[in-house]
């Protein structure tokens, strides 16, 4: 495996670990007796429902929180953890911040650079200083320190940056999707023996997702992935752990894989239950039948005893799913949304220039192009978070436009409940309403009193389009609304776009808002929006 820099050395033995891990939060178990080993050039997908543990085990075995029982972490070599927040440092410009993932070697170069001044001014023990200097480049050439520059351009290349321009920016000047990338860089430049990833391919559009695939499948270390990108599993993994209930099942092979063996594995235990059902029918008949007879006591007593010792076999259950639908408020002039010659900056950083739009009564328009290329920009300014720097919007008198935010950290008051996050947006409404519309979105019970704080990156977005929901709107400013959602829910999100009555502003990577819902697709790139297609979907 790689040091710092990638200088192939022998290899060590690696593994991910879990033996008999139980969790809980406050009376809510979320993990019980789980256990599992990925080994030496494993790459698996770790799936199951938003909110079912799967960023908890991440956060376990990376050592940010502690079991209750059991053991996890890993073993053999460094860890290297993607979690849904990028942790960079605002200030700090690209480069720098990658060079953050080689420390030692970071610490030695800025060292030569100090020994090289001191002897360049003659300042110090001369001899000592050369003598430090040679051992210095010996250690930098061990680490393999002279192709980090070469390392981290490569991998920024692959994830789409602007090279070598973006690498003198500040990492507070990109968009929350690029800082995204930014921190996957930093796992993949460091190619640490074992890597954790928590969704990373949530903020990438196609090509860089399928350079990421190449890139992890010729990954020589442990690999554990959380995603809800089943193509993506397809290309990178060859196992699945499946994390419901709050226990673990082990399929082999990649993601359609593990489907078609659940499948079989569901359908066996179905039919395995009604084998059951059957015979224990036979038996409490035979019970009923014979009970009061006396010559048939101690034959329908063990029987009975019989019975009770039985382990049922479970029918399978479908997992739970939001159901929600989209209503619109009240009808909207014709000329929805006039966008006139809009621009925008940064400081010095161009995002929009010239910018015209026309949106009218029930279009659907979805914006795509590169990360960073204004689109989330442009619909803040949309919904009036910041004015343009030049130019200006005309909304319809009417027009009740609600906003849906892709950073539900940033969205979202960790210290609120769920009940009380939606509250703070509801009005008037009743906790009664509120609470109903929650159990739409799965949250029951005391499930509405849990902190924003614990709870998943989907269960976040749930919370959110929750929030959406209630408030009254016939416009959508949509900002890349399926981040972060399982399957169903998306599936569930799609559905109701597509039946919804008013007008949809969308930036989105989702092939399945853009080809499924649109009816309109603009791109969004170098500073300029132009049309790409009018689909007039009925």
């Amino acid at each position: 495996m790689a040091l710092a820099a990638g200088r192939r050395l022998p290899r060590v033995s690696t593994m991910l670990f879990a033996e008999n891990l139980s969790k809980s939060f406050g009376p809510n178990d979320v993990l019980e007796n789980v256990t599992f080993s990925i080994g030496d050039g494993d790459r698996v997908g770790l799936v199951g429902p938003n909110g079912g543990g799967k960023s908890t085990i991440l956060r376990l075995l990376a050592g940010d929180q502690k079991a209750d029982e059991g053991a996890c972490g890993h073993r053999g070599g460094a860890l290297g953890y993607l979690r849904q927040e990028a942790g960079l440092v605002d200030a700090l410009t690209l480069a720098d911040e990658l060079w953050l993932a080689f420390p030692e070697a970071h610490a030695i170069e800025r060292r030569l650079a100090d020994v090289a001044s001191h002897i360049e001014r003659g300042e110090g023990d001369l001899d000592a200083l050369i003598e430090e200097q040679a051992g210095l480049f010996e250690q930098f050439d061990h680490m393999d320190g002279y192709r980090i520059e070469a390392r981290i351009g490569r991998v920024l290349d692959g994830l789409g940056f602007d090279l070598p321009n973006d690498t003198h920016k500040r990492c507070g000047d990109f968009s929350g999707g690029w800082q995204m990338r930014i921190a996957l860089a930093k796992v993949l430049v460091r190619r640490p023996e074992n890597v954790l990833l928590d969704e990373p391919t949530n903020h990438l559009d196609r090509k860089t997702r399928d350079w990421l695939a190449d890139e992890l499948q010729t990954y020589e270390g442990t690999v554990l992935i959380v995603t809800h990108d089943g193509e993506f599993l397809d290309k990178v993994a060859n196992r699945i752990l499946d994390l419901r209930d709050k226990r673990v099942d082990v399929y082999f092979g990649n993601y359609s894989e593990y489907q078609r063996q659940k499948a079989e594995r569901l359908q066996a235990q179905d039919r395995a239950a009604s084998r059951q059902e059957r015979e224990l029918a036979r038996q409490e008949r035979f019970i009923e039948r014979f009970g009061a007879k006396a010559t048939k006591a101690s034959v329908v007593h063990s029987r009975e005893k019989q019975l009770a010792k039985v382990e049922r076999v479970q029918r399978t259950r479908k997992d739970a799913e939001v159901h929600f639908q989209l209503n619109t408020a009240g009808r909207t002039e014709r000329d929805v949304l006039m966008i006139k010659h809009v621009g925008h900056a940064f400081g010095d950083h161009l995002v929009l220039l010239d910018v015209s739009m026309h949106i009218e009564r029930g279009q659907k328009v979805a914006l795509i192009g590169p990360n960073g290329s204004g689109k989330s920009t442009l619909l803040r300014i949309a919904a009036g978070h910041f004015p343009p720097t030049e130019g200006a919007l005309e909304w319809a008198e009417r027009a009740r436009p609600g906003y849906y935010d892709q950073h539900q950290d940033e969205a979202l008051d960790p210290e609120r409940t769920v009940l009380d996050e939606v509250r703070s947006v509801a009005g008037n409404q009743v906790d009664e309403k509120l609470r109903t519309v929650l159990g739409q979105f799965l949250f029951r019970g005391d499930d509405v009193f849990k902190p924003i704080r614990v709870l998943s990156g989907g269960e976040r977005s749930r919370v959110a389009l929750a929030k959406f929901l209630i408030q009254p709107a016939n416009v959508l400013l949509l900002d890349e609304p399926t981040n972060h959602l399982d399957k169903t829910t998306r599936r569930k999100l799609i559905e109701a776009l597509q039946g919804y009555e008013g007008t949809i502003l969308c930036a989105s990577h989702d092939p399945g808002i853009v080809e499924g819902v649109a009816t309109h697709v603009y791109e969004v790139k170098d500073t300029g929006v132009r049309e790409l297609m009018d689909l007039q979907r009925s």
